[in-house]
């Protein structure tokens, strides 16, 4: 058993921005967060691994090399982040790489979710052992294999007084429903970032809508909007979980070819609109008091003021409020997942995933 309560988080997320790195303590109840940064994937690398979340024209070699060069660029960050916080890999206790998702499939004949960042790699870059695969364990248990943040969200921000949500807003939005007694509930809701990124990037050449300040200058179009909330996935039953597999352009290219001509500004305007209705009519189902949100979309000014005005009266503010800034809670969530792995704990993701027991997150690779 490590005598460390030092832990070090790592994962990039579906909009392929970049690594998040962050050092944490967990020696207490509450995460400390110690040290955290973002480190930009190269550009080559980012786009190869956008052409593998397209699943067409992939070599086993593209596959292979991707996956190395990925876990050299997480190795990278973690290194680079222990340099600057004046830490030693031997003040760390483990790794916990969540990788990079390139294909999530868990209701396939054989249901398989795929992410890069080869962890043996990482393990001999940086010297410290490393928790990976945390998701695979759960889908040979029954389970969708996502969403995990919400086990972080259960242990850390579940109130004894008010009935809690917390809603993850990457390139894909999950919400977490923390009551105050019994069982919590989480799944993938649709899309977060990753069309209105899809969208931005296509026609002004950015990776993002900073603050939502392109959507704020179209109008939501309701017939593209009612097209949208169509797709299939919002009436299946949870748990379930999504990704670019289904929500990707080619998916909005072909529902923009069954309306007229829409503006490109009133499109992404849509987008915003369409992320938060998929996230508010979930949401309304569990009546819960008070909303916290994390991940890139809490910076995302429109998108907040778009959920407080359809969830009204419940409050809606970023995790800041509950101590840890949202743009870190993911990348924590991994490094706490480690932790129980490598303290040999099982973990009750059935009520997120559908796993039929608790069990062993992910697999160990000795530094």
């Amino acid at each position: 058993m490590p005598t460390s309560h030092l832990y070090i988080g790592l994962i990039s997320g579906t909009s392929v921005d970049g690594v998040d790195c962050v050092v944490v303590d967990l020696k207490d109840f509450r995460p400390q967060l110690l040290a955290a940064m973002t480190s930009p994937l190269p550009d080559d690398l980012r786009a190869q691994v956008l052409r593998l979340c397209q699943g067409e024209n992939i070599s086993l070699r593209n596959l292979g090399e991707t996956n190395i060069a990925l876990g050299r660029e997480f190795a990278k960050a973690a290194n680079a982040l222990l340099s600057s916080a004046n830490l030693s890999p031997q003040d760390i206790a483990a790794v916990g790489s969540h990788g990079q998702t390139v294909w999530h499939e868990p209701e396939s004949r054989f249901p398989f979710t795929l992410q890069l960042g080869d962890p043996n790699t990482i393990a001999q870059h940086t010297g410290i052992t490393t928790v990976a695969d945390l998701r695979g364990r759960d889908l040979a248990a029954g389970g969708q294999g996502a969403p995990l943040a919400p086990l972080l969200h259960r242990a850390v921000f579940r109130s004894d007084s008010f009935v809690r949500a917390v809603v993850n807003i990457g390139g894909i939005s999950n919400i977490t429903v923390l009551p105050v007694n019994g069982d919590c509930l989480a799944y993938d809701t649709g899309p977060g970032n990753v069309l209105m990124d899809y969208w931005i990037d296509k026609h002004l050449a950015k990776p993002f809508d900073r603050d939502g300040e392109w959507a704020a200058q179209g109008k939501p179009n309701q017939t593209l909007l009612n097209q949208l909330l169509s797709e299939s996935y919002f009436s299946k039953a949870a748990p379930k979980s999504t990704g670019r597999e289904l929500f990707n352009g080619t998916w909005l290219e072909q529902k923009l070819g069954t309306v007229a001509e829409i503006s490109a500004e009133d499109v992404q305007a849509t987008l915003l609109a369409f992320t938060a209705h998929s996230i508010s009519q979930e949401l309304k189902r569990y009546n819960a008091e008070e909303l916290f949100v994390c991940g890139g979309g809490a910076h995302n000014r429109v998108l907040m003021s778009s959920l407080e005005s359809l969830l009204t009266p419940t409050k809606v503010a970023p995790t800041t409020e509950l101590g840890i800034d949202p743009d870190w809670v993911e990348a924590i969530a991994f490094a706490w997942m480690a932790k129980q792995t490598i303290e040999g704990n099982l973990v009750d993701t059935g009520p997120f995933t559908g796993a039929a027991a608790p069990i062993p997150l992910g697999g160990i690779y000795r530094a």
